[in-house]
């Protein structure tokens, strides 16, 4: 069997690296098939009519090799690996300042899970990006057509496995815990052009362990992006393409995210062909610029020359699909993508200083030219084609090339960051940045380089500097970062921006201040001396609700049901926050809009409860003057209250419907559904209560307040046709188990009048004097506190029953229970524990020495009279003592349990029975009455 002779451009390298396969790897098969397959790789990419660019992304040195080919080729058409349903938006970054992401966000979903919800997709564009370069040149060299030939973003989430997260169907996964500015993508997938990276976990630790670094943004600085920030195009191609194979031929085979690698690829491909089909375009005019592990397909879709049939795209799903541009920052991208803290800072500063070395003049719109750069100038026509040459053997073999110590550069590191430090509370001084110069060029020669990098610079910083780690100051690493290029923050300009966040700057203007800056800024209205900012006040407060606390902040002032302020103080953070302002955006074209979508989203959604749509009332009459509106969102509300079957939200419940009822009884009649929710909640209450008070899950303090919502609307609620019968026959079938709802029903029942003061004071008593009882007598208590809520009245009892059962409960008892009670009051009814100290100040001696001598009220001895109360003579005592029924009805209720005996009459009381004899219309009308209410009883 005779072995084919490899030929093309890189045979030689070819036959080269499978002897030293053989040599080195015991078995030629393995290794040598690899390396082979590595360079057929690099044939048949750079063998493609179509010409392919790779790129890494946020890479200076293929920015900068970007923007030597496209001077010299000047293609017509450029086939750009990104979401193709983004393309609209790209000519908006002539009005933004880099960093920014372009957003595809979607908060209705049809065909995807509803817990994927919401998706966001973001793709972020720096300058130091190859991406961004073809951009530019696109959109401002006449007669050139850019076309996005990516997956749309409704196929990102197509092809994500159902059992996946949204996340997991991006290309990287940010980490959990972010800072502001990290976190301004918030959890959007990202896509990028040009991920390349080990998808092999041993290969990348191999790598970082001999390149002597600690994470993958320092290595490839180091061994790629150095290397080739200078070097020819067909170099530079070469070996992208080169390490993109080795990383694909290296990677686990047979997972999810390997077909969907391979999909893109189909899809670009097909998209390509599809294009050139309906354009007619000459394919040495174009360039298809992808990452540099997609330039190493092996789909059988790639190449123009492929015989396989296209590649089957499927539709899009109904999913309603917004686009934008939002803020992004360095450290949102490192964040994204996983890479190390600092490395697009560094990035952005190496490429600022390669192009000021290189003279090179890149492309830049508009918005990014900031009046002083330049047009560059395009050569004076394409370059012709130049036959497909080995550069990989000569690069590879060569040996590094040395660089020279710049100690200008290094000295300037070093002030700079001693001088940064100092700002920052450390005591630094210039003994330090003699060490830290010192120790960066020992750290580069530990590491084999030839020269300090600035990851060199950053550990020898730390090393000298920070002897020492205070909360809240920055670390030296952060201040490191700061000063190779700080952690820049993109803004999308105003003509970017959608029409609802145009509306909310303009509407925002009367306060005459700059919104779009990022900086916390201070608002004064005085509503009263300039009516005209109550809109501006309006707006605000509508915003307050919509986006995060820290966007828009109430210093002074507040908006409640039938109150406003007269003068309103606002700490505004819009620039800070206006990825937020921007999303929001995406729901609607006014804030009106937004705001009445959400509140009715609210109480239509799956969650909803009773609570959640009277929150939703009140804010809707708080922030929005619509009738209509709050009649729809008060009619929800009384029909998630009659499904409801439990009580866990009945506290809710009734202090919401409190503050509405004196707001609608303070403006006016009560509206129809506030009747329907009153009377609907005392049926359902009533009809849950028996349930309740046996439910061990049911609290004390959600049984309390449906019997505050029941005794608290029962005045309203009989006047509405509800009947009492009702109320006293689920009191009558309530048999509770647990102490503290035992004494909430007794409260129920006094406040009935089934239970007199009398017999509800005597049971608390029989419980003290039960040994067995006392232990829980705590739990009793509890539930007397709580009874205040719908029997305030009970206050002086409650007070008396906590001051006894602190004179005659055990300490074991008593000690343990105390810090119960005050947490139990705080966190459950801290509303009721200004009505107890209220009553307990009104009982209680105001100073200390009339405490020594003060008695209880409720165990003062009786006042020496005889046994039993005396009757006035005349008239009226002589009626009371014929007819003493009423008289004793009423000191029943008080308690009071004497008996009758006459007395002398008092002096002048002959005067009194004269003048009632002078009168008798006036004794007979009050006889008439007492002789009815006796009859009654």
């Amino acid at each position: 069997m005779t072995v084919p002779v490899p030929t093309g451009p890189f045979a030689a390298l070819r036959e080269q690296l499978a002897e030293a396969a053989a040599t080195f790897g015991g078995s030629p098969d393995a290794v040598a098939g690899i390396l082979a397959g590595m360079v057929d790789d690099v044939d048949r990419a750079l063998g493609e009519p179509l010409e392919i660019f790779p790129v890494c992304h946020h890479s200076p040195a293929s920015a900068l090799a970007m923007v030597r080919r496209l001077r010299a080729k000047q293609p017509k058409v450029i086939y750009l690996e990104l979401c193709e349903d983004l393309q609209p938006l790209l000519g908006e970054l002539r009005n933004c300042r880099l960093p920014v992401a372009v957003q595809a966000f979607a908060s209705e979903l049809e065909g995807f899970p509803a817990e994927w919800g919401p998706l966001s997709v973001v793709a972020p564009v720096t300058e130091a990006s190859a991406e961004y370069q073809a951009i530019a040149y696109a959109l401002d060299t006449p007669g050139v057509e850019l076309v996005l030939v990516d997956r749309s973003t409704d196929h990102v989430f197509q092809w994500t496995p159902r059992d996946d997260t949204p996340a997991d169907g991006g290309d990287a996964e940010p980490p959990p815990t972010l800072d502001e500015d990290a976190a301004l993508h918030g959890d959007a997938v990202g896509v990028e052009i040009g991920e390349l990276r080990p998808r092999f976990a041993e290969l990348e630790t191999y790598l970082l362990h001999h390149g002597k670094v600690r994470h993958w943004s320092e290595w490839w600085d180091q061994y790629v992006e150095q290397p080739l920030a200078d070097a020819d195009h067909d170099t530079y191609r070469q070996v992208m393409v080169l390490i993109g194979s080795l990383f694909r031929r290296l990677r686990p085979a047979g997972s999810d995210r390997t077909d969907r690698d391979e999909d893109r690829e189909r899809y670009m491909w097909t998209r390509m062909r599809q294009h050139l089909a309906a354009s007619g375009a000459d394919p040495a005019d174009c360039l298809y610029v992808c990452g540099a592990f997609h330039a190493a397909s092996r789909v059988e879709q790639f190449g123009l020359a492929a015989d396989a049939p296209p590649f089957e795209i499927t539709g899009r799903t109904g999913t309603r699909w917004r686009y934008g541009l939002i803020p992004s920052s360095h450290s949102a991208i490192e964040a994204q993508f996983g890479l190390a803290s600092g490395a697009v800072s560094i990035a952005a500063a190496a490429w600022t200083k390669a192009v000021s070395r290189s003279g090179l003049v890149p492309f830049r719109l508009d918005g990014q030219r900031g009046g002083r750069s330049r047009r560059g100038k395009a050569g004076s026509g394409p370059s012709p084609a130049v036959p497909v040459t080995d550069r990989l053997s000569g690069f590879l073999a060569a040996p590094p090339v040395p660089g020279g110590l710049d100690e200008a550069e290094l000295r300037g590191w070093c002030v700079d960051i001693v001088r940064l430090a100092r700002r920052n509370g450390y005591l630094a001084s210039t003994a330090d940045a003699i060490a830290v110069f010192e120790t960066s060029i020992l750290l580069a020669g530990l590491r084999n380089r030839a020269r300090p990098t600035p990851y060199d610079f950053a550990d020898a910083a730390v090393t000298c500097i920070e002897k020492d780690v205070v909360p809240g100051r920055r670390d030296v690493r952060r201040l490191c970062e700061i000063l190779l290029g700080g952690d820049r923050v993109g803004q999308v300009g105003y003509d970017a921006l959608p029409p609802l966040a145009r509306d909310v700057l303009d509407r925002l203007a009367p306060l005459g201040l700059d919104l779009e800056k990022r900086t916390v800024q201070r608002a004064l209205l005085d509503l009263h001396g300039d009516p005209a900012l109550a809109p501006c006040s309006d707006l605000l407060w509508m915003l307050r609700h919509l986006l995060p606390p820290d966007a828009v902040r109430p210093i002074m002032g507040e908006r409640r049901l039938g109150h406003r302020s007269i003068q309103e103080s606002w700490d505004l953070a819009l620039g800070r926050n206006q990825r937020a302002l921007i999303e929001l955006g995406y729901e609607g074209v006014t804030v009106e809009q937004v705001l009445e979508q959400r509140l009715r989203r609210a109480v239509r959604g799956p969650r909803a409860t009773a609570a959640i749509a009277l929150g939703a009332v009140e804010d809707a009459i708080r922030l929005l003057d619509s009738p209509r509106l709050v009649d729809e969102l008060g009619a929800r509300a009384v029909e998630l209250l009659a499904a409801e079957r439990t009580v866990d939200d009945a506290p809710e419940v009734l202090r919401r419907i409190r503050r509405l009822l004196a707001h609608h009884r303070t403006s006016g009649a009560l509206p129809a559904w506030c009747r329907a929710f009153v009377t609907t909640g005392y049926a359902h209450y009533c009809t849950l209560l028996p349930t309740a008070v046996v439910d061990e899950e049911t609290g004390v303090r959600q049984v309390g307040a449906m019997l505050g919502f029941l005794f608290g609307m029962e005045g309203l609620a009989l006047s509405l046709g509800c009947d009492r019968s009702q109320l006293e026959l689920a009191v009558a079938q309530s048999h509770p188990e647990t102490p503290a709802k035992v004494a909430l029903l007794w409260a129920a029942r006094h406040q009935l009048g089934l239970l007199s003061l009398a017999e509800l004071r005597q049971r608390c008593a029989q419980l003290l004097g039960n040994p067995l009882v006392v232990p829980a007598f705590p739990q009793y208590l509890s539930g007397f506190v709580q009874a205040l809520e719908p029997v305030p009245a009970l206050a002086p009892f409650v007070v008396e029953t906590m001051s006894t059962a602190f004179a005659r409960l055990p300490d074991p008892v008593l000690l343990p229970w105390l810090p119960t009670l005050i947490t139990t009051l705080r966190d459950q009814g801290p509303e009721l524990v200004p009505l107890l100290v209220r009553e307990a100040g009104r009982t209680f001696p105001g100073t200390l020495p009339a405490l020594d001598a003060w008695v209880p009220p409720w165990i003062a001895p009786a006042p020496a009279v005889a046994a039993a109360p005396s009757v006035a003579a005349g008239p009226v005592g002589a009626l009371l003592a014929a007819h003493p029924e009423p008289v004793d009805a009423v000191a029943a209720l008080l308690g009071c349990d004497a008996g009758w005996r006459p007395v002398e009459a008092p002096p002048g009381a002959s005067e009194v029975a004269a003048l009632l004899a002078a009168h008798p219309g006036t004794v007979d009308a009050v006889a008439g009455l007492l002789a009815a209410a006796g009859a009654g009883r």
